[in-house]
This record gives C-alpha cells, structure tokens and sequence, in this order.
C-alpha cells in the first residue's frame, strides 16, 4: 500500500516574503547631498584658516556639514589631506569621488582649500614598509599624481603641500631623514605641477618643530633642517613655506628661542629664510593651536586655550606679514580618538560645536 505523500505549502515562505518586501519599501531614501547655491564667508579675520581632517569621513552629508560649520565660524581657509595611497591604483587609475565631494562642498562654502598630498600606495613602495615610506625610485610617481591633481582642479584648488613633516623619522618611512632628500623630492615634483598648472602654488616644509639634538634617529631639528633644505638648493622648487606652530603650554607672546618649543617659533624659521635671502616667499602656517586635555602635560586649561588661540591670531595679523595663514588643528575628527589629540578639536565627532568654536565665531564678527 502506498503513503501518500503531503502536498507541500508555500504558505509561510510567501508571507515571509511579502513582510521583507514590505519592509524594504519602509527603509528611508537616500540622504540626497548637494552642494546648494554658492556661499561666501563673512569674516573680520581673513588669516583664519582650519585642518578639517576630512580624509576618513565616508558620508558626503558629514562633509557638507562640516565645510558649513567652517564657513560659520568665519574662517576662509581649510587644509585638507588627499592620501595618494587611497586613490590611485597601481594600473595608474584614479578613484577622484572623495576628493571630489570634498573640493566641491568647500567651493561651494566660499572656501580657500590647502590641498596636502602624502602617503605612498603599496605598490609605490617596498614590503613591509609603512604608508610614510617614500623613496627616491618612487618620487616620479609621486610627482605624477601631484600633476594630475593640480591639473585637475585647476582654478579650484591653489595651494598644494608636498609631504608632510619630513623631517621625522616617522613621516619619512621609520628612516633617516636628510633635507637633501626632501629637496630632491620637491626637485621632482615643482615642475611637474607647474608645467601642469602654473597657477599652483607649491608649498615644502610642514615640519614638525623639535628639539632633538644632532644625530638623533627619531627627528631633525627643524631650523637645522630649513637650514639644509637651502643648502642643498631647495627655494627654486617652493612658492611657500608651511609651518608649524604649537603653543604648548606657553602663551601666544612668549617669546622664540631656538631651545624652546612655543607659538612665536615661526619668526625663527623666517630669521632662517631672511638669512638666506628668501624674504620674498610667504609662510603658510597649516598647523597651530593649543590642547585642554585635562591630563596631558603639554595642555593649558579651557579657557587659556581660547585666550591664547584669539591671541596668536591677533599677534599674527598684527606682526607677521609674510603670513598669508593660521590653520587651527583640527577643525573636527571623524571619530573620537579617545586621547588627548580629542581635545585639539573645536568640534566633536557629533557636530556638538565647543566653547572654543563660539569664541572664534564671535571673534570673526559672526
């Protein structure tokens, strides 16, 4: 005698496929980002500039948003950084969507950009070296890519940084660093972007400011360093100095030194220039400011930061000529770090806006 066999039934398979159907069409649309009609910042501190640290924010919205909050707070400039090693693959292609996004809501924010380039691909560099790790066998490489970004917004971006602190040994590949290096990289890369857009102004330097004596394996004094970068016939391959300016624990006016680390060592880095004969070129400062992390011993306090910040800006504008910049690091990061460079930060990764960003806002007539 045979069984019969159930009838099989779809009953439960098609509900369940109707309610995820449903649900689907329940899911919110896209958030649709564009960059609105064109804004001009109002300011009565046109030096005031910002590091937006835009490289790791993967939603335009956010870009937007952040670009908008610069305008707000009165400042006409951003440095931003565009990894070489994030965009271009090794069959020479260019993903340029990030890079896009971000040039497009800063002009639409009225905003001047300092684009800095850095950060070598893999396939760039040997095994086993880290994304700083730059070489003389790929500088023409590098120099490429520098080319077709300037080339590519021309008109729209006017200031480029090649690298970025070279003078430590963690900027250059956990290596040596030599200014006769570094100004065999600017040799490469000057006249590949001028012969791409000549309007480009090319920026060296960035360093980092230290105090570290001869042969140290970690960094080389900065003055030492500009000081070799001239030597080895770097100002015919910059139109600008960038610099960095850090506060510490020290108040705007203190006063330079070559063996202290304070706001006003800019105008030691200008002796150097002066001294030989590059009194004509501009520094850009592209990083400064101070830090209230409640433990770090290289903070101040809240209310000192936003009184030595409005002070270094009012110093500045009245005493630096040859300064054409003062970018706050940093504007807002992505994401919280958890550390003391948070506390850098004049807005929190939830677009909460600090004391310190009402001050400037109020500072810069806004």
């Amino acid at each position: 005698m045979l069984t019969p066999h159930p009838r099989p039934t779809f009953g439960a398979g098609l509900r369940l496929l109707a309610l995820a159907l449903l649900l689907a069409t329940l899911r919110p649309a896209p958030v649709l980002v564009t960059y609105g009609p064109p804004q001009a910042v109002t300011t009565t501190q046109p030096i005031l500039g910002v590091h937006t640290r835009l490289t790791d924010e993967v939603e335009e919205w956010k870009i937007q948003r952040s670009l908008r909050l610069v305008r707000e707070m009165g400042a006409s400039w951003i440095v931003e950084f565009f990894p070489w090693a994030y965009y271009q693959a090794e069959d020479g292609s260019v993903a340029w969507d990030h890079i896009d996004q971000v040039v497009g809501h800063a002009e639409a924010n009225g905003l001047t950009i300092i684009a800095r380039l850095g950060y070598t691909p893999d396939w760039a560099r040997p095994p086993d070296t880290p994304l700083t790790y730059l070489d003389e066998s790929a500088y023409d490489a590098f120099a490429a890519f520098a080319a077709a970004f300037a080339e590519r917004y021309r008109g729209r971006v006017n200031y480029l940084i090649v690298g970025n602190e070279p003078n430590l040994s963690f900027e250059w590949g956990y290596r040596a660093t030599t200014a006769a290096d570094y100004t065999a990289l600017l040799r490469a890369v000057y006249p590949a972007v001028k012969a791409a857009n000549p309007e480009m102004t090319v920026l060296a330097g960035a360093l980092a400011p230290n105090l570290e004596p001869d042969g140290s394996p970690w960094a080389v004094n900065d003055l030492t360093y500009l000081r070799g970068m001239y030597d080895a016939g770097a100002a015919d391959y910059f139109d600008g100095l960038a610099a960095h300016a850090y506060g510490l624990t020290f108040p705007a006016d203190a006063e330079p030194a070559p063996d202290v680390l304070n706001f006003r060592r800019v105008e030691l880095l200008r002796a150097i220039m002066v001294e030989y004969g590059d009194e004509a070129t501009p520094i850009y400062v592209t990083e400064t400011g101070w830090n209230d992390h409640p433990r770090w011993t290289m903070a101040v306090r809240p209310g000192q930061r936003i009184q030595y910040t409005l002070d270094a800006l009012a110093y500045a504008a009245a005493n630096w000529p040859y300064v054409r910049v003062m970018a706050l690091w940093a504007f807002r990061y992505p994401a919280p770090t958890r550390s003391y460079p948070d506390y850098f930060t004049l807005v929190t990764p939830e677009f909460v806006a600090k004391p310190i960003y009402d001050a400037l806002q109020s500072y810069t007539g806004n």
